[in-house]
């Protein structure tokens, strides 16, 4: 596959970004087969859980991670026919008692690169000290990290483990956001989404073709705007705060990022806008869904200079009203349920982040060498919960 930096210059400032950005389609094969490997000892886990009509489905992580549960809860509520429900690894530690006040049946999916965020071991303790009955899922990146370790052989627990390559050394997390948000698609959704990794993989394998890049998010990060918008409905909705937060990530916050539903842009949030604002609006596949996409895109370009708004859409012929270089196309994926298309059009926002990050002289593999973000995050504080 091209590299994703057309003509940019990547040092060792970058190589690492570079190469998880670019490495996602094929892992994506991979954690279709690691999947399927699974399949027999997740169905025993996960079947007799899900014939429970009292169970509860809580999907949980922090930064990055907390975005592929908001992403897939939609989805996964609708599929699995229950209650299921996003909620931040960081806002469970701090609320455990509010966000665990029901004693139900539950099973709690982790997502984490590294496995060893204080938050992410503190969740999963919390709720087996709060709840009579809890079963966990680990979807992980990090075969050696304290998640994957602590609930290995557990009996109420099931560690997936991603492909090895996933574990991003670079300081956002990339090729570790797509293959979790897949592997659970994939682990929980049914055979609704056989074959559609290899969809996936075969679109952002296009868009990297050529001078695709160069003429969307080049052209774009060429602007040189100050300000950037992403927006999206139902489960893209969790995408578009994922793209703000690689941008922000990537940037050192130099490039001001903001993440609202389409239809929630107009209740306060619009205000961020002025002429040196672009805005990239994630397109719906669900048709009713996507008019209220189409509205905020027409109302945009009516008050925007030409080319800030851009539509990312897997409809052909669809978004475009200054010309083609408004429509990014995702190819293939017309009629792909919206949290799927979610993992092959996150790979734009990563690219605009990348090439502003480049175009800001700074370092994506770590666009804070001082130390004041990390990684892995520290400096958390677990205090102790007495029942």
């Amino acid at each position: 596959m091209t590299a994703p930096t057309g003509t940019l210059p990547v040092d060792d400032g970058a190589a690492h970004t570079v190469r998880e950005i670019a490495q996602q389609p094929g892992l994506w094969r991979e954690v279709e087969r690691i999947v399927a490997a699974s399949r027999e000892s997740l169905d025993a886990f996960l079947r007799p859980l899900m014939a429970r009509g009292d169970l509860r489905v809580v999907l949980t992580g922090a930064g990055t991670s907390a975005f592929a549960g908001q992403l897939l809860q939609p989805a996964l509520a609708r599929r699995l026919g229950r209650r299921v429900e996003a909620i931040a690894t960081t806002d469970l530690v701090t609320d455990p008692r509010g966000h665990l006040a029901q004693d139900v049946p539950t099973l709690l999916v982790s997502f984490a690169r590294s496995g060893d965020s204080p938050e992410s071991v503190a969740a999963t303790g919390l709720a087996d000290q709060l709840l009579s009955e809890v079963h966990h899922l680990v979807i992980t990146c990090n075969e050696q990290g304290r998640l994957a370790r602590d609930h290995a052989g557990r009996p109420q627990s099931r560690v997936l483990l991603m492909p090895g390559g996933s574990n991003d050394h670079g300081f956002a997390m990339t090729s570790s956001f797509t293959c979790m948000t897949l592997a659970a698609l994939l682990a929980l959704g049914g055979e609704i989404y056989a074959g559609v990794p290899e969809r996936l993989a075969r679109s952002v394998e296009s868009i990297t073709e050529g001078d695709a890049v160069e003429r969307t998010v080049g052209a774009l990060v060429d602007r040189a705007p100050e300000r950037i918008v992403f927006l999206g409905s139902g489960p893209l909705k969790g995408l578009a705060e994922e793209s703000a937060l690689k941008v922000l990530e990537l940037t050192g916050g130099t490039f001001m990022a903001v993440a609202e539903s389409s239809m929630g842009f107009r209740h306060g949030p619009k205000a961020v806008l002025n002429d040196r604002t672009v805005v990239v609006v994630y397109q719906s596949n669900d048709p009713y869904t996507s008019r209220y996409d189409q509205d905020i895109v027409t109302e945009l370009r009516g008050s925007l200079p030409p080319g800030s708004v851009v539509t990312v859409s897997a409809q052909p012929g669809e978004g475009t009203q200054g010309g083609s270089d408004d429509l990014w196309a995702l190819p293939g994926l017309d009629g792909v349920e919206d949290a799927a298309l979610a993992v092959s059009a996150v790979v734009y926002a990563q690219l605009i982040a990348l090439r502003a990050s480049l175009a800001r002289g700074m370092t994506p593999d770590n666009p804070f060498p001082s130390g004041e973000v990390n990684r892995v995050v520290q400096g958390v504080i677990l205090h102790s919960l007495q029942n």
